[in-house]
Formats: structure tokens, sequence, C-alpha cells
């Protein structure tokens, strides 16, 4: 029976043991588990694709319209004995030119912009999606690493369980213990395959989200400890506008502005110069000609003032939408770092009090049973919430650590 009081004491440090113990070539740490992600991630190819482009548009963005080419034949006649003929009227010619058109400097700059915003857009929505894959993929690694530890726990129970019925079949065989208490032991040890079940399910749903970012290793067991991320309210608080749903309004508004800008410069006429060479018949000379062509944008009313209107409303939108998403994150901030504390208060308080408690009712409760002053239910009631603690301890920690890692990635900034 002395193996049964002694075996919890080393509970945590054979789950330590464990842990460390998976082979170096079939474990998964957290830090392979992102870089596996990040080079796999579906996603992350399409925004490099969108960023790819958005430099390729950039080239020709602000660049002049290409020349044309100009042919024609004018004043052919069309009646009386010159019809259709090219060479007899002094009048007709051949003509052969180029024509090009010249946008105007500010619509070109602007176009610039534009194209310079996108990149930035591209960019800054890489990085987000980059963040998101290593965020989700962190939270499946804790996931599937906390349920391990439960499975550890489980196993170690196991072991207190065979242990717990040898002591009662001695008790039998030595004609101190009732027969009601073997199977008291029989069902304890089915009640813990039944959690052990809902484990192993709980498990594999948790890989099957782990495989989704780091495909087949999700199967592999997981080694090394979770990474630490250190909570520092003001720090959070100070440093929100630099998370990733906030960051992309700078470069959202920058683009919203430049369309603006778009809008305003289709104000300003655009001009052409066109360049012909006119040959007639051989009784005439050739000729050259220069024409000027210009823009006259006179129904600005109808035309660009509501397109300047509609590009104004769009960059008024981008800004309402930052607001709404400051007080949004800002609320959620504030959540999390009040269940972060509410978590750090209930571990401690295991530390401290629950668990000293537990051990102690499965330790006097052993030595009644032991002493024949108490029932083997009472071992088995001490044992369980003893038990129960200890996954919940290990639920508490999960849930910490996921809080931490979401409050980390509220203040990693977005680098486009």
């Amino acid at each position: 029976m002395s193996g049964i009081s002694e075996w919890p004491r080393r509970r945590f440090a054979l789950a330590i043991a464990l842990v460390l113990w998976a082979p170096a070539g079939r474990a998964l740490t957290f830090d392979e588990a992102l870089n596996i992600a990040e080079t796999r991630a579906s996603e992350i190819r399409a925004r490099q694709n969108t960023v790819t482009a958005a430099r390729a548009a950039r080239v020709a963005a602000g660049e002049l319209p290409d020349p044309k080419l100009v042919m024609g034949v004018d004043n052919l006649p069309v009646q009386g004995s010159e019809a259709w003929n090219t060479t007899r009227d002094a009048m007709t010619m051949q003509r052969i030119g180029v024509m090009q058109e010249i946008t105007d400097g500010d619509k070109r700059n602007a176009a610039r912009r534009l194209a310079e915003a996108n990149i930035a857009r591209a960019g800054a929505e890489l990085e987000i999606e980059r963040l998101s894959v290593k965020r989700q993929t962190l939270l499946a690694w804790l996931k599937v690493y906390f349920l391990q530890q439960q499975r550890f726990l489980l196993d170690q129970l196991d072991a207190e369980n065979r242990l717990l019925s040898t002591a009662v079949t001695t008790r039998l065989a030595s004609g101190h213990g009732r027969g009601s208490e073997s199977l008291l032991s029989r069902q304890e040890a089915m009640a813990l395959e039944d959690r052990r079940d809902d484990l192993e399910r709980d498990l594999g749903k948790a890989r099957a989200d782990l495989a989704r970012w780091v495909g087949t290793v999700a199967s592999e067991p997981l080694t090394g400890a979770p990474p630490a991320y250190p909570t520092r309210p003001e720090h959070l608080r100070h440093s929100l506008d630099r998370h990733p749903d906030l960051a992309i309004f700078n470069v959202q508004e920058a683009s919203a502005s430049a369309e603006v800008a778009l809008a305003e410069a289709a104000k300003k006429s655009d001009w052409g110069v066109e360049m012909d060479y006119q040959h007639r018949g051989p009784a005439f000379g050739d000729m050259v000609s220069v024409q000027l062509t210009f823009d006259l944008p006179i129904f600005t009313r109808t035309r660009q003032n509501p397109q300047i209107a509609a590009r104004q409303q769009d960059l008024e939108r981008v800004r309402a939408e930052r607001e709404s998403m400051v007080r949004q994150h800002t609320a959620e901030l504030e959540a999390m770092l009040a269940e972060q504390a509410a978590l750090t208060r209930q571990i401690e308080r295991i530390d401290r009090e629950w668990l000293p408690l537990g051990q102690q009712k499965v330790d006097l409760a052993l030595a009644g049973y032991r002493a024949g002053q108490e029932p083997l239910p009472a071992v088995i009631d001490a044992r369980r919430f003893l038990i129960d603690t200890r996954m919940k301890r290990i639920d508490l920690e999960a849930r910490r650590t996921a809080v931490e890692a979401s409050l980390h990635y509220l203040s990693e900034e977005v680098q486009p």
C-alpha cells in the first residue's frame, strides 16, 4: 500500500520525463510546426502571388499610353472623271502618321501612388496572413500538447489503479476486505477507461486540426515546452495600433487617398499630338501636318464630381471602420487580460491549496483504509477528487497559454 501513496508525488516528474522521452527523429516542437506551416500554407502562397501581381502592375502605372499609327486617304474624289483616283486631284493625299496621347502629370502621379499603395496593401495582407497561420498553428499545437499531458496523467492513474487493485486483492485474501471492494476497484478502472476514450477522441480531433497546417507530421508526439509569452498589460494597450487588423487600415487609407487624388485629377485635361506625312500624285508636292487635341472636361457636375464624391466616401468608410476596429480590439484585449489574470489566480490556488488538500485526503483515506477505519469508497472518492483537480489544472494551463499566445499576436507588428 505504500506504493499507492508514494506514486502521486512522482506524477509531474514522470509526466515531464515522458514528454522528453520522445525520439528526436519522431517528435515535433512548436518551432518546427510553425516553420512547416509557414512553408506549406496555401493561404500564404496566394498572398505572395497578390504581392507579385501588385509589383508587376506598378511598372506600368503612370506610363503614357502607347502611340497610335495613323493611315488614311484624304479628299478622295467620288464623282466625275477623277472619281476614286488618288493621284489626279491636287487635294487627294495618302496619309501616314503617328499620334501620341499625353496624360496629365497629376493623373500619372496619382496612378503611381495608387500602385504603390496597392503594393503596400498586398504586403500587409501577406504579413497578416502569415501571422494568422502562425497563430492558428500554435493554438492547434498547444491543444494537442495539453491533451497529451492529460493522457500522460491517465497513464499514471492506470498504474495506480493496478496498485490499488493488488492491495484490494491482498486484503480480501487476508480476510479483512469485502467482496464489494473488488467490484468498486473494477468500476473505477472502467470509469478511467471511459475518460480515456473521451480524451483520445478529443486528441484525434486536435491532431486533425494540427494536420491542416503541418501535414502528416501532426501524428508524431510533441516535444519541448510550450512557448512562454510574458504578459505586460500596459505594453499591450500602448502597442494595440500595431495589431494586424488595425495596421491594415493604414495602407487601406493610403489606397483610398490615392483613389481620391486620381478622381480629382480627372478634372484636368489630357492632350495629344499627331504628326502626318501626306503623299499626293506625281504632279503635286507632298505635305506634312501637325495636329493637337485637348480634352474638354466641361461636364464635371455629372461626370468627375460624382466620382470624386464616391472616392471620398470610400476614404471616410475606411476611417470609420478603423475606429470601430479599435474599439472592438480594445474590448477584446481587456477581456483577454481579465481572463488571463483569473486563470493565473486559479492555477496558483490549485498549486497552493487544492492539490495539497487533495493529496492529504488521499493519504488520510489510504491510511484509514489500511487501518480498517475507512471504506474503499472513501479512498476512491479522494483519488477521484485529486484526479479531477490535476486534470483541471492542465485544462486551466492550456487555456492560459492559449490566451497568452493570442495576447502576443495582438501586439505583433506588421511589417509589409
